[in-house]
């Protein structure tokens, strides 16, 4: 099954995500970007404000992590979080409401953040498993996906498969391929791991 998909990205990376609609087909990409700051203090007014008007008939967030798109990038001239967009586009993904079901999502790490985001691997002493060190923090990515890519860490004491929600893959590997990456991230809602999903708790400056 195809699931249409909504791309949340910082103007800097434009060109992956032209790339990735090349691939996927111009039909799939359903959504459009947050262009319009939507002024109230009710937060489930605004999640649906945004799934019905930019979000609507989507299934699977593609979050593109580039540069520009950490927790870091600081306030802009009017004193809001230059984030804030992102921020509400990721939020709006995690919301779960009857008739807005929760999507799924997916990050996607640009090449050029690679170095950055994925450390070496070691085998567990325990599981025999090989993990990867992985760096989402707020240096890297907004913590609307960090806080659900770290959610329960398994018996050994680390993070695995079943202990996220966010699914994270390299730039190569999604275009390599991509349906493979957005039925995994689609999979999730469906899965006991989206009960711990959360993003009313996180808590961002100039917002």
């Amino acid at each position: 099954m195809s699931h249409n998909c909504f791309i949340s990205f910082k103007k800097e990376d434009k060109k992956y995500r032209k790339k990735i609609v090349e691939k996927l087909g111009e039909k799939r990409i359903t959504g459009k970007s947050l262009d319009r700051w939507i002024d109230s203090d009710d937060i489930d007014y605004v999640m649906q404000v945004i799934r019905n008007e930019y979000m609507a008939g989507t299934t699977v967030t593609l979050f593109l992590i580039g540069e520009h798109s950490s927790e870091n990038e600081g306030l802009d001239l009017e004193g809001r979080n230059e984030q804030a967009f992102i921020i509400r586009e990721l939020q709006a993904t995690l919301y779960d409401r009857v008739g807005n079901p929760r999507d799924g999502l997916l990050g996607i790490v640009l090449p050029e953040m690679e170095g950055k985001v994925y450390g070496s691997t070691s085998i567990c002493q325990h599981c025999g498993k090989a993990v990867t060190s992985i760096n989402l923090d707020d240096s890297t990515v907004i913590r609307e996906f960090s806080e659900n890519y770290w959610l329960k860490k398994n018996a050994c004491g680390h993070f695995d498969d079943n202990g996220r929600f966010a699914v994270l893959c390299r730039y190569s590997e999604f275009m390599n391929d991509p349906e493979t990456y957005i039925d995994a991230a689609y999979e999730k809602t469906k899965q006991d791991i989206s009960n711990l999903v959360h993003y009313k708790d996180i808590v961002h400056k100039g917002m």
